[in-house]
C-alpha cells in the first residue's frame, strides 16, 4: 500500500505544546463510520459508553531516558570531547540498555561514556537496527534511580524542536495510570484521564482493566518507504496478565465492548489474541503492524489523540474505521482548530464493520 496514501498537511500552529488543563477538558471527536461527526469533551466520554464495556489502559511509565555526556579517554573527561546524547529505548536485563545516540558515528563498541554527573557505561554492541547496547555499572534500582536523577524526560520532537522540557512535564507526560517503568514516550491517549473522569465512568459501571506496554521512540518515526510492506516496526514489550484476559473475555462474553485507550493498548490486545478473538495471557515482544486491510478480533472502540501524517499510528486508525473515514475526520478536526499529536486533543473511533 502506497504510503503517500497516509499524508495530510497541518500547519504548525495546530501542535499542542502543553495539555489541556483539567486534562478532562480536552476535545473529543467521536467518529463512527458512516455517521456524521460528534463534537465533545473528554469528560463526556461516559456518555458514549455502555454499562457492560470495559476500558483498556496502558499503566506503562515514562522514565527520564535522554542523557548527554561524552566519551571517557582512559579514565579520564577530554575537555575536546563532543557532546553526546542518548536515548534510552528498551532494557536488556539489570545493567543493559539499547538506546539511540547521537552523532552515532562518533561511539563504537569497547567505548567508555560518562553521562550526567554520575552515570557510566560502557557501548557493548549495536542493534540490528542501528542502537547502541549499553552496559551500566550499576544495575537494578540503583541504575533506575541514578537514571531518574540524571536524565531528562524525552519530550516528542515535535514538541521539544518548539521549547525545552522542564519540570511542568515531569507530570504532565506521565498518565495518572503510570506505574511500570519502561517507557520512553507516553501512551498519550491515557493522558487525558483524571479522578473526576474515572469517577464517571465508575458510576456508569463501566469496568477498568490494565495492560503494559512500553512505547519505545519508534512512534514518532514517520514511515519512509514508499510502500508500507517495505516498513519495519520496532519491537516493544508487552504484557496482558492472565486474570485480564479472562476478565475481558467476560465482558465480552455478557455484550459488552472492548475500549482501548490508545494505539499501543490496542496492539497489545490483538498481539494477545487467539484466532477466534478470545484473549490469552501475553508476555513478550511486539512488533505489530497494522494498516487497512488488517482484521481486528479485539476492541471494538479506540480513544485515541491525532497522529502524525505517514505515520503508523496514523495507518492504524485508518485501518479501525477506514481511510477516507479518518481523513474526513482529520480535516474537520483540522477546520474545528483541535489540537494535535501527544499534548492535544483525542478522539473516540467506533470500528468500521467489515
Amino acid at each position: 500500500m502506497e504510503t503517500a496514501l497516509f499524508d495530510f498537511e497541518l500547519p504548525n500552529e495546530f501542535i499542542a505544546l502543553r495539555p489541556a488543563k483539567p486534562r478532562h477538558a480536552a476535545r473529543l471527536l467521536v467518529v463512527r463510520p458512516g455517521a456524521k461527526l460528534v463534537h465533545a469533551r473528554m469528560m463526556d466520554l461516559a456518555d458514549y459508553l455502555h454499562k457492560s464495556d470495559a476500558v483498556v489502559i496502558n499503566d506503562s511509565k515514562v522514565i527520564a531516558a535522554r542523557l548527554a555526556g561524552k566519551r571517557l579517554r582512559g579514565s579520564t573527561l577530554a575537555a575536546a570531547e563532543p557532546k553526546i546524547e542518548i536515548l534510552l529505548c528498551r532494557r536488556l536485563d539489570p545493567v543493559r540498555f539499547l538506546a539511540l545516540c547521537r552523532p552515532a558515528r562518533k561511539v563504537r563498541p569497547g567505548d567508555k561514556l560518562f553521562l550526567g554527573r554520575t552515570l557510566k557505561a560502557e557501548v557493548v554492541g549495536r542493534g540490528e537496527a542501528g542502537e547502541v547496547e549499553l552496559r551500566f555499572e550499576r544495575s537494578g534500582a540503583a541504575l533506575d534511580a541514578a537514571i531518574a536523577a540524571e536524565g531528562e524526560m524525552p519530550l516528542p520532537p515535535y514538541i521539544a524542536r518548539q521549547r525545552p522540557a522542564d519540570a511542568r512535564d515531569d507530570d504532565d507526560y506521565q498518565t495518572i495510570f503510570a506505574h511500570e517503568k519502561g517507557s520512553v514516550a507516553a501512551p498519550t491517549a491515557g493522558l487525558h484521564f483524571t479522578p473526576e473522569l474515572l469517577a464517571s465512568l465508575a458510576a456508569r459501571g463501566v469496568a477498568l482493566e490494565n495492560l503494559t506496554l512500553h512505547v519505545g521512540p519508534g512512534t514518532f518515526l514517520p514511515v519512509t518507504a514508499s510502500d508500507t510492506g517495505a516498513h519495519k516496526m520496532h519491537a516493544e514489550r508487552a504484557i496482558l496478565t492472565a486474570e485480564t484476559a479472562a476478565r475481558l473475555n467476560a465482558a465480552r462474553a455478557a455484550g459488552g465492548r472492548i475500549v482501548a485507550v490508545g494505539t499501543t493498548t490496542l496492539r497489545t490486545l490483538e498481539s494477545a489474541a487467539r484466532p477466534d478473538g478470545t484473549l490469552e495471557a501475553f508476555e513478550g515482544e511486539t512488533d505489530l503492524f497494522i494498516t487497512p486491510g488488517y482484521r481486528f478480533k479485539t476492541a471494538e472502540v479506540l480513544l485515541t489523540n491525532f497522529h502524525l501524517p505517514r505515520s503508523t499510528l496514523f495507518m492504524l486508525v485508518c485501518a479501525f474505521c477506514g481511510i477516507e473515514t479518518m481523513k474526513a475526520a482529520y480535516a474537520e478536526a483540522i477546520r474545528e482548530r483541535y489540537r494535535f499529536y501527544s499534548y492535544g486533543d483525542a478522539c473516540l473511533l467506533f470500528r468500521r464493520q467489515p
